[in-house]
């Protein structure tokens, strides 16, 4: 993994990590629904940017090095997995 990627991807974890947590607290304090709710939505959108950078980096990496070395048919399945994934969503 790219280094200023992984290092991003970690520190945007942390604070996903932080979030949960305050998730759990919320619940266990029976705070308001709606604001559970907005949080809940909050820690979603980030762990989207999570899946964001990681595909970032799987495609400048792994992608780029399967079609520079003749492995065309892997990286388009690969691509077309994330992409079926992503639909999902």
């Amino acid at each position: 993994m790219k280094k200023d990627i992984k290092n991003r991807v970690a520190r945007r974890l942390k604070i996903l990590e932080g979030q949960i947590r305050g998730l759990q607290k919320m619940v266990e304090g029976e705070e308001y629904c709606v604001k559970i709710i907005q949080q809940s939505s909050a820690a979603r959108h980030a762990l989207s940017g999570v899946e964001d950078l990681i595909l970032e980096n799987h495609l400048s990496t792994h992608v780029v090095e399967q079609i520079r070395t003749g492995k065309k048919d892997k990286a388009v399945k690969e691509i077309s997995q994330i992409y079926k994934l992503a639909k999902k969503k």
